[in-house]
């Protein structure tokens, strides 16, 4: 299939092209039929599989086909990263053309959002908080919305945006498309999409699977010597640009900071940041000014940054379906991709409900605490800090078999043990 047999028109023909897509993915495949056809849609893919495309394009399509002079078209997000990412294609898309987008989110200027919401926009890409703060005011007209896109839907949840979303639900028109994008199903996103989708066409694509060509390997370590170990990972030649995640938003901040003292080009992503600064930060991992991106899980969906080689988790995230997010960051648009996890005795039984979503056992890499030295420390936690929950009984996610990789790995060095095999 190409993307020819959608029947685009000439302008969005002309934007696939200049995006240098040759061929839809399977998301892109089954839903953008029924997305022309005004079907309301439950699109279930894991994240880098293309949804933003998928939903775009027809709706943009539609835009073109028919007039109007509201907000027609209101796409909410979880973050502002990831608004701003849908925000930026969409204005590829419908470049040289009359219809206009705006990203609205906190952090920023909320003055200089609303002017431009009368000044006439025809696609909102939004926040809950923030959309919800200007709906207050008055100053956003929804009732003429013609299509509702929610994606991420169940990390909105998890960041606890479900009434603001129902808040939001009640400002629409009931008469429009609903299209509801999700990497995992949790019940409550369920409940929500029974309630909003009319007769929807449900597409799913391996949503609780990992990547099939990201390989995966855990290290033993003790949580005081996993700074050490990172430093010398990092200097392997083979570890190129790299996405470091930590659970708390001050461990990424010091984390990042040692690193950049230790002479990488390394920076932070996390919630104490401005919005400005969190922009500066991924521009420059995305433009190269830094090839070492230390976050929190703000970064575990919806950041579209190609050629991210490696993704470590320097802390255990809390969650299967959490560690699949992760690592979803890296082997996209076809590359391979390593994933990389500190875990320590504490960390067993995660590392089992991990293993369990993934088609064989991770590479098990044993560490010789005589090859760590100690002069990097751990970045100290506040007091109080909170602890992390070593397990959860959420929905376990499965993955696609591993494939073999193509470049060389960290195995070898620190006398690490023989692989499990997969």
């Amino acid at each position: 299939m190409s993307f020819n047999d959608f029947n685009f028109n000439t302008h969005i023909s002309g934007a696939i092209q200049r995006c240098g897509y040759t061929a839809p993915t399977p998301i892109q495949k089954q839903s953008m039929a029924s997305i022309l056809e005004r079907r309301d849609l439950l699109g279930l893919a894991q994240t880098g599989t293309g949804k933003t495309a998928a939903f775009v394009l027809p709706t943009v399509q539609h835009l073109m086909e028919t007039a109007g002079k509201q907000v027609r078209v209101l796409i909410v997000a979880p973050t502002r990263e990831l608004a701003e990412q849908i925000n930026e294609f969409t204005k590829k898309i419908i470049q040289d053309t009359r219809l206009r987008s705006i990203a609205i989110y906190g952090g920023v200027s909320k003055q200089m959002q609303v002017a431009k919401i009368r000044n006439g926009v025809d696609i909102v890409v939004a926040c809950p908080g923030r959309l919800l703060d200007i709906l207050n005011d008055k100053e956003i007209n929804l009732s003429h919305v013609e299509t509702l896109i929610l994606d991420e839907a169940d990390h909105m949840f998890d960041k606890g945006f479900l009434p603001d979303i129902r808040r939001i639900l009640r400002q629409l028109p009931k008469e429009r498309q609903s299209l509801v994008f999700s990497a995992t199903m949790p019940s409550e996103i369920r409940h929500l999409a029974e309630d909003i989708l009319r007769n929807p066409v449900t597409v799913q694509i391996n949503h609780t699977r990992s990547v099939k060509n990201i390989t995966h390997q855990v290290y033993s370590i003790a949580q005081g010597q996993k700074t050490e170990l990172l430093v010398h990972l990092l200097k392997l030649e083979h570890i190129e640009t790299t996405l470091v995640f930590t659970r708390t938003k001050y461990k990424a901040k010091n984390l990042a900071l040692k690193l950049a003292q230790s002479g990488f080009k390394a920076t932070s992503l996390q919630g104490n940041l401005s919005q400005n600064k969190r922009q500066q930060a991924l521009d420059g991992f995305k433009d190269g000014t830094f090839n070492i991106l230390v976050a929190t899980d703000i970064a575990a969906r919806g950041i579209d940054v190609s050629g991210i080689s490696h993704v470590i988790n320097y802390d255990m995230p809390d969650t299967a379906e959490a560690y699949i997010h992760r690592t979803g960051r890296t082997g996209r648009a076809s590359c391979t991709g390593e994933a990389l996890t500190f875990a320590t005795v504490e960390d067993g039984r995660m590392i089992r409900t991990i293993e369990q979503s993934l088609d064989g056992k991770m590479n098990r890499q044993a560490v010789d605490p005589a090859v760590l030295a100690t002069r990097h420390a751990e970045p100290e936690a506040r007091s109080g800090e909170r602890k992390r929950i070593p397990a959860s009984n959420k929905p376990k996610a499965t993955a696609n078999s591993q494939r073999p990789r193509n470049r060389s790995t960290a195995s070898g060095v620190f006398g690490f043990s023989g692989r499990s095999k997969a």
